[in-house]
């Protein structure tokens, strides 16, 4: 990882309406063949072995996925997270990584798992058993996510309602998984890209499916930590690199001076 960014007050209404559709539907695929390599190669090596391996399930978790962003994002968020997808790979050509094609994959793994090692009769489970399962797979998970975001040039967050509530000053998920990664970009190394010109600035899911039992866990220091960002910064983004070569990335380090500008500028859509 080498920058995080904070992005705030985005939604699809700040994407032209005639270009929505096709954001949605490249992010879509991109979402669906992450979700598939991931799920086949789990898929055979849990049904191969009755002892799982951790080191090796996690190894093989992210099977050949390169991507230069890392979006993380509340469940709720999940098309607006394919759009955005969708609009960094069309106008900038950036691969990007959604999260929830895995964290929405434990549920469904962790029952396969359990249907496979944790039954104590036909319709029943063992407590204690199901217990281990999910704390072995949620740890897993977390570090493969971990290595994800490692491996990712830029991890961005999208910052909504449906992720993060403010209380006072202070600024909470009820997510887990949001708390880990937002959590991580604090702790992963920084690398810059090998590459020419870079502007070097250092800067910064998931869902619980619960249904009366909540966790909220206080993210204002590290979400102070990212770089923000807004709508109206993407469409300066799209406008300077459309008329320049080079790294897109690159050409959204340079624009961040523009950050200080007030967010109340008239929107004018992003394409």
């Amino acid at each position: 990882m080498f920058r995080g960014f904070n992005l705030t007050g985005l939604s699809e209404s700040d994407f032209k309406e005639q270009y929505v559709a096709n954001r949605l539907e490249r992010g879509t695929q991109l979402f669906a063949k992450d979700r598939s390599a991931i799920k086949k190669v789990l898929d055979a090596f849990i049904t191969a072995t009755r002892t799982i391996d951790g080191s090796k399930l996690q190894e093989y978790w992210f099977p050949q996925i390169k991507a230069d962003v890392f979006i993380s994002h509340s469940h709720r968020d999940e098309s607006l997270a394919k759009i955005l997808a969708g609009f960094l790979s069309i106008e900038f050509g950036l691969t990007s990584f959604i999260d929830s094609c895995v964290w929405g994959y434990a549920d469904d793994l962790l029952w396969q798992i359990d249907n496979e090692f944790s039954k104590s009769g036909e319709d029943l489970f063992s407590y204690q058993t199901r217990n281990t399962t999910t704390s072995h797979i949620h740890m897993i998970l977390s570090r493969a996510l971990s290595m994800m975001m490692d491996t990712s040039e830029c991890v961005l967050f999208l910052n909504t309602p449906n992720s993060i509530t403010s209380k006072e000053v202070v600024e909470k998920t009820k997510s887990p998984w949001i708390y880990m990664e937002i959590g991580m970009t604090g702790m992963l190394r920084r690398n810059a890209p090998d590459r020419d010109p870079v502007v070097i600035n250092e800067n910064f899911s998931g869902h619980a499916k619960t249904a009366s039992f909540h966790v909220e866990y206080d993210v204002s220091e590290a979400l102070s930590a990212l770089t923000q960002l807004n709508a109206e910064t993407l469409r300066k983004w799209q406008e300077k690199h459309s008329g320049m070569g080079g790294n897109a990335l690159d050409t959204l380090y340079g624009l961040l001076p523009l950050q200080g500008e007030s967010d109340k500028t008239a929107m004018k859509g992003i394409p």
